[in-house]
């Protein structure tokens, strides 16, 4: 039964529509015997009270007997009522996605309703995009969902998800079949055992969050507590049974999509594991630089075909991949393919960097033709004149008040010669301070107290991500640790304005909105909101936290090239796949990692004066900073 021929399809296909179903039935009577054991003391009443009447249950011991279990019964049969109001009004999560509107893209709602109707299928309710290299089908029935976005999930049917890097990357029949065995799941979707079992699931999923709701009161956190003791218990009864149901949808969906385009999707496979590559290294090398700037790259999906591209030029095994931008791209089934990446690249960077869901002062896009001026070359410079303000702060804790500032001014040699000196500098609490504005350390000083309360701060250490066998530098040790405490309190400060402007995003979105009517798309303004849960932003942080000494060698090379820039002609450019570069002559300096490591871990400063003559940069001269 290998699936390729019409009838192994349809036996396949038969074979996980029964195993989805029998699995539904089976979380269906969990459901059930929750629902007798909810009833069970009101049934014994009945039976008792029926006993009295007809004289079999008849004395004082029956009597008391009644009187308990009726209270039980009442006890038993409210609760159930709580739990049960609770699991169906609780709002199921939903992925963060840019909502599609008919009128923005009705090639590609062409395009789905015509698989869908070759699959024999239901289409789906409405598409939605999401910054990530999957897709999959969403029920989106639940009022509260159908009630803050009138666009998506209309009717029964669930809504199409598409990661919107496929649709710049793959072309039209690409897309079409790899969304084959997608649009497939809404067949066995549409059965009534089956949407009823993954409303039930879906239900207690949300009624376990209920208790961290914000604003609930102490006795209502009480009881959405104990509600949520039930639906975790009846969640793991039918956990197994749920992941079996989901299998054998999936299951019938892939043997019903073999009747169309199948080995057009075996190539297309190839593609989407491109994708996801592409995807991941510039999100993680390009854009995370510019979101720490405060900037967001507008264009990130048309960004991964210039970094698919560039990794079909390095590596062999992409050759013949940029042969197909000749073709259609699925992009063009958009009517304004520009606003659709800006929203879900302004989505992908709230997503995986925790980024304000609107532009602001401190939160401005940037086109790929700006980025090596206004984010390579100023971040540069801001962790130099980072690394220089925690020196600063060094040698005025060593001098002690009122001795005289440093006159050596942002030179690179005095970035290598501290790093060189083999007695340790003060101790990396004393620089933190030292490192810190006069309006910092008066703030400091008033909330010093609650601040040795916090445990997270308390625990803090830069050092411990060191390697114990790391050759020993005291002083870069100490400069880690600064520049690691400057660090956090910077980043502190921005997470306090980024969980601000939220606030205010939500009490603008619960204020009423005048109704716009049902009119065609307009620009951007189809794309104003996202779908998605109320948490805390970033949901999935791209990298953990860095060591002290992977910041600081970070800002080592900062500083080399800002001084290659200033006094050797080289200039900020653009990787695809590494991000930031340096260019001189043209070229990309690869080999100033290892000389920049070389000075920071072990304090040899050799290799990398014997790159600064050899490129002709001149560090003793000044750079020019933030």
């Amino acid at each position: 039964m290998s699936g390729v021929s019409g009838t192994g399809s349809a036996v396949g296909e038969e074979w996980g529509a029964r195993a989805a179903r029998s699995r539904a039935l089976a979380v269906l009577r969990v459901r059930g015997r929750a629902l007798g054991l909810a009833v069970l003391p009101a049934a014994v009443a009945v039976v008792l009270y029926a006993g009295e009447v007809t004289g079999h249950f008849s004395g004082t011991g029956w009597g008391t007997a009644r009187w308990v279990v009726t209270a039980l019964a009442v006890v038993v049969l409210l609760a159930a009522t709580a739990v049960a109001l609770v699991v169906a009004r609780a709002r199921p999560a939903a992925t963060p996605t840019v909502e599609l509107a008919e009128t923005a893209a009705p090639d590609l709602y062409r395009l789905v309703r015509d698989l869908a109707d070759r699959l024999g299928v239901p289409a789906p309710a409405a598409i939605a995009l999401t910054p990530d290299c999957d897709s999959w089908l969403e029920d989106r029935t639940h009022r509260a969902h159908r009630t803050h976005h009138a666009g998506g999930g209309t009717g029964g049917a669930p809504v199409l998800v598409i990661g919107s890097p496929f649709l710049w990357w793959m072309r039209v029949g690409e897309l079409r079949a790899v969304l084959a065995p997608v649009v497939a799941g809404t067949g066995p979707a549409a059965h009534p055992d089956i949407a009823a079992a993954r409303r039930f699931v879906r239900g207690l999923d949300a009624a376990i969050a209920v208790p961290r709701t914000p604003g609930l009161d102490p006795v209502r956190r009480l009881g959405a507590r104990g509600v949520g003791q039930v639906a975790r218990v009846l969640l793991r009864a039918c956990r197994g049974h749920a992941a079996e149901m989901e299998r054998g949808v999936a299951a019938a969906g892939s043997e019903r999509a073999q009747e169309v385009d199948y080995g057009v999707r075996i190539v297309a496979q190839e593609q989407v594991g491109l994708a996801y590559a592409g995807w991941d290294r510039l999100l993680t090398r390009v854009a995370l630089p510019a979101w720490r700037m405060g900037r967001w790259p507008v264009k990130l999906d048309a960004g991964v075909v210039s970094a698919l591209t560039e990794l079909s030029r390095r590596d062999r095994l992409a050759d013949g991949f940029s042969s197909r931008l000749g073709e259609r791209p699925a992009c063009d089934l958009l009517e304004e393919p520009g606003a659709v990446d800006e929203a879900a690249s302004l989505l992908a960077a709230r997503l995986f960097h925790g980024g304000p869901a609107e532009p602001g002062p401190d939160w401005s896009p940037v086109e790929w033709s700006q980025y090596p001026e206004e984010v390579v070359d100023r971040k540069w410079r801001t962790d130099a004149a980072r690394l220089h303000q925690v020196l600063d702060g060094i040698d005025a804790a060593a001098a002690g008040p009122g001795a005289p500032p440093p006159t050596d001014g942002p030179t690179l040699t005095r970035v290598i010669d501290r790093l060189t000196m083999t007695a340790p500098g003060p101790a990396v609490g004393a620089t933190a301070e030292a490192t810190e504005t006069p309006i910092e350390a008066a703030a400091d000083q008033d909330d010093r107290a609650d601040l040795a309360d916090s445990a997270d701060l308390a625990d803090f250490d830069p050092l411990d991500d060191l390697d114990d066998d790391s050759p020993p530098n005291p002083a870069a040790d100490a400069l880690a640790g600064a520049l690691s405490a400057l660090l956090a309190r910077e980043e502190a400060a921005r997470e306090a304005r980024v969980a601000a402007e939220s606030a205010r995003g939500r009490t603008a979105a619960a204020a009423p909105v005048p109704d716009r009517g049902a009119t065609a798309y307009e620009g951007v303004g189809a794309y104003e909101g996202v779908s998605g849960p109320d948490g805390p932003l970033p949901l999935f942080p791209l990298q953990p936290p860095r060591s002290g000494r992977d910041l600081l060698a970070d800002h080592v090379t900062a500083m080399v090239c800002c001084a290659a820039v200033d006094t050797a002609e080289a200039v900020p450019g653009l990787d695809w796949l590494d991000g930031p570069a340096l260019l001189l002559g043209g070229e990309r300096a690869t080999d100033l990692g290892p000389r920049v490591l070389s000075l920071v871990e072990d304090g040899d400063p050799e290799p990398l004066r014997d790159w600064l003559a050899r490129t002709g940069v001149r560090p003793e001269k000044p750079v020019r900073l933030v």
